[in-house]
């Protein structure tokens, strides 16, 4: 019998550094450029999963082995800034200085379809309601059709923003993003990069005495259809199918396209911010890709993370099809500070959720 015993207890460690190992590669993908190792790239978005399984793993140990406990004990601290990255724990102040202002991105789905309720939009009733005094939005495609929501509605529901600049993206033209701004933007231009329907804007935006830099993004989309979406969902409620495993190679073979492309956008990006003319700089907008992915750790080499210097929780900013995972982000140059970034969950209408801070000048 305690030859059996030793024998379960070597699988179980087994199976934990086998678990041990996904956790580190997921945890440290993004320092590998997703254009020389691709599958590494899509890694950053399953690290979660890896890490809740090395918990349940040292829960296990404790009571039987402790010593053996030890090992996934090891793994996570290792893994601690990217586990502080992923799910910070920050508390919230009501001490938000009184020169600081409110930042909101949000990506919002072409109004939903540009759908109006009663000849209104809750995603713009959300956005003059928001108190934001930059609004960066992504997917921004008005109507022509006065029926939906046009330009000209927007205009005039967010008349309190007198400063706008709105660009068609890609090749294709098919995509918008838009800046609404109580300040005034000095100048704005779209950055230069392969892509049929995404991009990034550079703005110049006078505040005060100050003049920041600020990149509105929609990098690389995964471009999956209905019908990939559809199968994703089908691969988390039953991964055992052998027909769901076909797919899951199918999904990943589209997944490590898109992270290559984004590796490429992000390495444009972070020369913009290392050659930005001003101290201060904000990023922000839809990365398509986790806090444990390539473009966001270029970024932060030279900006902070606002939600994880001042949000809490997983902060998921994507609300659609069993995708759990804070690909919004707002990065700041260390001359700023971010105070209760948020993830706000109080509307639905588009498959993203809006993500706010407030940001001030450190002192």
């Amino acid at each position: 019998m305690k030859s059996l015993g030793k024998i379960a207890i070597l699988l179980i460690m087994t199976g934990n550094v086998v678990f041990i190992i996904l956790l580190l590669l997921s945890a440290y993908s993004p320092y590998m450029n997703p254009a020389k190792v691709p599958l590494l790239g899509c890694m950053g978005l399953i690290f979660p999963i890896f890490l809740i399984v090395n918990v349940c793993f040292l829960v296990f140990w404790l009571p039987i082995r402790y010593k053996l406990a030890l090992v996934p004990l090891v793994a996570l601290l290792l893994c601690f800034p990217q586990i502080r990255a992923y799910i910070p724990v920050n508390i919230r102040t009501k001490n938000i200085p009184e020169n600081s202002i409110k930042l909101l991105t949000y990506n919002v789905m072409n109004f939903n379809t540009m759908e109006k309720v009663d000849g209104k939009s809750p995603i713009l009733a959300y956005i003059k309601n928001s108190g934001a005094d930059i609004i960066c939005l992504q997917e921004f495609v008005p109507a022509s059709n006065r029926k939906y929501l046009t330009q000209e509605n927007i205009n005039d529901v967010l008349k309190e923003y007198p400063y706008r600049r709105i660009h068609k993206l890609g090749k294709l033209k098919n995509n918008g993003i838009a800046c609404y701004s109580k300040y005034p933007i000095l100048s704005d231009r779209v950055l230069s990069y392969e892509s049929d329907s995404n991009g990034s804007v550079v703005y110049e935006i006078k505040i005060g005495n100050d003049t920041i830099t600020l990149i509105n993004n929609h990098l690389e989309s995964n471009k999956l259809t209905t019908e990939d979406r559809k199968l994703y969902e089908n691969l988390i409620e039953s991964p055992e199918s052998a027909k769901v495993k076909r797919g899951a190679r199918y999904l990943l073979g589209k997944l490590k396209e898109a992270v290559a492309i984004r590796g490429k956008q992000g390495k444009v990006i972070r020369e913009e911010v290392k050659n930005a003319p001003h101290k201060s700089v904000i990023v922000c907008g839809d990365f398509n890709d986790s806090p444990l992915s390539y473009p966001h750790h270029l970024l932060t080499k030279e900006l902070n993370d606002a939600f994880s210097q001042s949000g809490s929780g997983l902060g998921i900013s994507f609300n659609r099809n069993k995708f759990y995972f804070r690909i919004d982000h707002i990065l700041m140059s260390k001359n700023l500070k971010a105070y209760n970034c948020t993830v706000d969950r109080s509307i639905k209408d588009s498959d993203h959720y809006p993500m706010w801070c407030y940001i001030s000048k450190r002192k």
